[in-house]
């Protein structure tokens, strides 16, 4: 449904891509792109045309860092999995990050000392793990969090009062109970939008809105927002855009290169995935942006424990492994569902008939280990939830056991039953999140129940 327009050109650039920042190279071919009256929005593999080229640098320059021969050898995984442990491994042979259980650390002189003072400001193995998920995202910044509410607290305390900020309707629920119930007590100014549609979304910006808050895909409907259009709207009225990038994690997803100013993530899920860790994070490209929130970081005082960024740096490293299978069974599994005559509806973005499946295709890799699916009513819902014996009657997401939960009663509790019904979340809801069980012993798990 799409036209191709092929455009061919040469740039001579002054830095060489193999021995010159990747930044700096990059901004270089954005300039050349600019003069030479490049207007395309997206490159073929889904990223905007200008980031893709640089990013094409950065790949350039780490297969010569890593003595690759050619593109092709280019691992996605190594270098964020690398991160953050290099400097142990080349002094110690250590593989594996070490925990600095230290709250304080010594100083050579009043003011002199090694990059660490009180571990409320910084530690070693919090480092590490900002360094990671920084790699993970495709991002300059990163800073860890105790919880993802943490994260999202400690944003949004950069904001003032009187300031506007439009949020996904189809949000999470502690999102909502903290917009709603804490942030609205001083003097933030909220509204609940469909940022599917762009029209609405350009309808909701007002001259005091500071912020856009997405998510993508989002929590429970898996509605599907084209974050690139959305940031160019909330731009150019001079807002920012957060993308709460939980349910795509940054394997399937990096919102930075689709034009969002910071990406938020419950760690707890996909990233840690073992329902053993809560965490969360905040990336950013935008350095001013970084330094007031390193600040607030600091100030609030949100931060996780040198033993549960261990806990999420191991997590990590099964990231990629976890959420291919988790992808591929819950793509199975929704296409069971659609077929069962006890469900009404089916929500998951890799389904032909989802409404913006085409643009979930273009900016996500997989379409993410996250099913909804509709019965008849509530009872229907709670009934099938008790029968499950394979999924976990249970909150949270992403890890790699499967559980199953009731939006309304549990997760989407806090959010009025008005604004649930109008966002579309009904009493016969149900929300999956699929784990790495072999997928024919959980389609026959959700079969059984649903008899």
């Amino acid at each position: 449904g799409s036209v191709l327009v092929q455009q061919t050109f040469s740039m001579t650039l002054s830095l060489d891509p193999l021995t010159n920042d990747p930044e700096l190279v990059g901004r270089e071919i954005r300039n050349h792109l600019d003069a030479a009256g490049v207007r395309e929005r997206r490159c073929v593999v889904g990223l905007p045309l200008k980031w893709a080229l640089t990013t094409h640098v950065k790949m350039l320059a780490f297969n010569k860092a890593q003595n690759y021969s050619n593109p092709s050898d280019f691992k996605a995984f190594r270098m964020p999995l690398d991160a953050g442990i290099a400097g142990y491994v080349a002094t110690t042979g250590a593989v594996v990050q070490p925990i600095h259980m230290a709250t304080t650390f010594a100083q050579q002189a009043v003011g002199t000392h090694k990059g660490f003072e009180y571990s409320r400001t910084g530690n070693p193995t919090r480092n590490a793990l900002e360094e990671c998920l920084a790699a993970l995202e495709g991002a300059r910044h990163c800073l860890a969090f105790s919880s993802g509410l943490g994260a999202e607290t400690t944003l949004m305390l950069l904001l003032n009062p009187g300031d506007h900020v439009v949020y996904m309707e189809d949000v999470y629920g502690g999102t909502f109970r903290l917009f709603d119930k804490v942030l609205k007590r001083y003097g933030l100014e909220f509204t609940g939008i469909d940022a599917s549609d762009l029209d609405v979304v350009e309808r909701s910006m007002t001259p005091r809105t500071r912020m856009l808050w997405l998510e993508s895909p989002t929590n429970p409907l898996l509605r599907i927002v084209d974050i690139d259009a959305v940031s160019e709207i909330a731009h150019s009225h001079g807002a920012k855009v957060c993308v709460d990038n939980t349910f795509a994690t940054p394997y399937l997803q990096q919102p930075l290169h689709l034009g969002a100013d910071v990406v938020v993530h419950s760690a707890t899920k996909y990233i840690g995935g073992h329902s053993d860790v809560v965490g969360g994070a905040l990336t950013t490209n935008d350095s001013d942006l970084e330094k007031q929130l390193r600040f607030h970081q600091n100030a609030v005082g949100a931060v996780p424990s040198p033993f549960d960024c261990w806990l999420l740096l191991r997590g990590v490293k099964t990231l990629a492994l976890r959420v291919e299978r988790q992808s591929e069974n819950a793509t199975e599994i929704a296409k069971a569902l659609a077929g069962h005559r006890a469900v009404k509806r089916v929500y998951y973005p890799g389904l032909e008939g989802h409404p913006n499946r085409s643009v979930a295709a273009r900016q996500m890799r997989l379409f993410g280990g996250m099913v909804s699916f509709e019965v008849a009513d509530e009872a229907a819902a709670l009934r099938t939830l008790e029968r499950l014996k394979i999924f976990a009657l249970a909150e949270s997401l992403g890890a790699v056991e499967s559980l199953a939960e009731h939006p309304a009663r549990m997760t989407h509790a806090s959010i009025p039953p008005a604004e649930r019904a109008r966002a579309g979340v009904g009493d016969g809801l149900i929300r999956l999140s699929v784990g790495v069980e072999d997928v024919a012993d959980l389609i026959a798990d959700l079969e059984q129940a649903l008899s």
